[in-house]
């Protein structure tokens, strides 16, 4: 059974946390129409202060709900939108997609870019965030699990309850790594 969508939110500030929406509209080559991270180059602060002209592999932000039934269990209430994420999914593995996938969502298309790099806004956010979004796994390797990131392939809007389809790339698969 196919992922769907969740949860769909923006927000048109440098805010941490985006606004639930009834729908987004992605922009092919751009991200999430009226979103603060919409953009060729990057939008994100951090990244601006070093290079404003590397490309945006940070157009849209996905998370699975998955993440928040976890977090709950470890004490922390949080929902779609909150940690910043454009595309709230569900029933889909995001962080065991690799580098290059394609999600299609109705006509739009987003290519997997990599993973979130959990920073300290999650603390500031909820102090301990940061730390129960990273994971081991049983070789001791660092597991990220704050979504991942991707730039919009093609255009469409984007609704809960749309169905997402993936299409993975030739191999040998890449594993995510942080953008």
């Amino acid at each position: 059974m196919p992922g769907s969508v969740l949860a769909v939110s923006r927000s048109a500030g440098h805010t941490f946390s985006k606004k639930r929406a009834l729908f987004i509209t992605l922009i092919a080559g751009l991200g999430v129409e009226g979103d603060a991270h919409a953009g060729v180059t990057v939008k994100h602060r951090s990244r601006v202060a070093l290079d404003p002209s590397q490309p945006n592999l940070r157009q849209i932000h996905l998370v699975h709900a998955e993440l928040f039934d976890e977090l709950r269990q470890k004490g922390f209430e949080i929902g779609p939108g909150d940690i910043g994420e454009n595309v709230t999914t569900e029933g889909i593995d995001l962080l065991g997609l690799p580098t290059g996938a394609l999600l299609t969502i109705g006509t739009a298309a987003i290519e997997v870019t990599g993973l979130r790099n959990p920073c300290i806004q999650l603390d500031r956010f909820r102090p301990g965030l940061t730390q129960a979004v990273l994971g081991r796994d049983a070789a001791g390797k660092l597991i990220r699990k704050a979504g991942i990131m991707g730039i919009v392939r093609a255009g469409g809007m984007v609704t809960p309850g749309d169905p997402i389809g993936v299409t993975l790339p030739a191999p040998p698969f890449r594993a995510l790594e942080r953008v």
